[in-house]
């Protein structure tokens, strides 16, 4: 599937309050009067490949089979030339099924885990590094103009976020284009969402941004790099080891990424120079996020 700037905005967009995924809680605020207040709903999602199962996440429960399709082949456990022949989803038994004309076995590397720094904990299977080996990516441009446009059109989209909070956004964009809005409980989540769309369609990812609303860390860009995308980008920081490993892979990394501003710590050299900060708006108000509520 190739994406250009002729096709419609949001493929796939963000959902709001209302849509299932939240519900209202009524409680007490500091004066003591009663609030209700929209809260994401949280449930488990247990994800099996052909017969083993691999990992039950806390997820907002959309996109099942792009969150189990991703985070299989996030993990290494879809190869590159895997067919897929089913793709089960049971609700009562909040499953998810992913068949493979290949049989699989991945006892071993289950036994191999690691609890990142993801929000509602994230977890990778095996060697991190494994997957970063081999990686070339694509020495396309990035121009600052894009991220301006970005930056403005994401924050400003209406998301489960900007009516409950207490969640996390990833969007994949083509130059200044937001194409897939997803959202999750854990950005690793809504990577993985973003990775079983593109692995489902068909999408190229070497003229792709990926877009998040948490930090940068080694998991993202671990994920990132691993999905042949090459530029992360985000409006929170850094951890040192997440820019260690754009570095070696060539990711360009870009943070703190807000109004006029923004701070690149990685692969500067795809950036094109093409839009003057001091004609960039700065955020208003209402079109911050809330950071107290994530």
């Amino acid at each position: 599937m190739s994406v250009t700037k002729s096709q419609s905005e949001y493929l796939i967009a963000p959902q709001q309050g209302g849509s299932g995924l939240t519900r209202v809680v009524r409680g007490i605020d500091h004066l003591g009067a009663e609030q209700s207040l929209e809260v994401v709903e949280e449930r488990p999602l247990t994800i099996f490949l052909n017969a083993q199962e691999i990992v039950t996440a806390m997820t907002i429960g959309d996109y099942p089979h792009y969150l189990a399709l991703g985070f299989l082949r996030n993990q290494g456990m879809l190869l590159a030339d895997d067919t897929v022949t089913d793709i089960a989803y049971d609700e009562d038994l909040e499953t998810v099924v992913i068949r493979t004309a290949r049989t699989t076995n991945y006892e071993e590397k289950l036994r191999k885990k690691t609890r990142t720094s993801g929000c509602a904990v994230g977890t990778v299977f095996g060697d991190m590094m494994e997957t970063l080996q081999g990686i070339e990516l694509a020495s396309s441009t990035l121009h600052t103009s894009w991220l301006y446009t970005l930056s403005a059109k994401i924050n400003r989209t209406p998301s489960l976020y900007l009516s409950a909070g207490a969640i996390h956004g990833t969007v994949l964009c083509h130059q200044d284009i937001p194409l897939v809005y997803m959202e999750d409980v854990g950005r690793h989540n809504a990577v993985d969402k973003i990775a079983g769309w593109m692995l489902s369609e068909s999408v190229k990812a070497d003229d792709k941004i990926l877009y998040t609303t948490g930090r940068l860390t080694s998991e993202m860009v671990i994920k990132t790099a691993s999905m042949g995308i090459p530029v992360l980008a985000s409006r929170s920081g850094f951890t040192a080891w997440g820019v260690e490993l754009a570095q070696q892979v060539g990711l360009t990394l870009i943070g703190r990424l807000r109004g006029k501003r923004f701070i690149c710590l990685s692969g500067a050299e795809r950036l094109i120079w093409d839009a003057d900060p001091e004609q960039v708006r700065e955020e208003p108000q209402a079109a911050k996020r809330k950071g107290g509520r994530s």
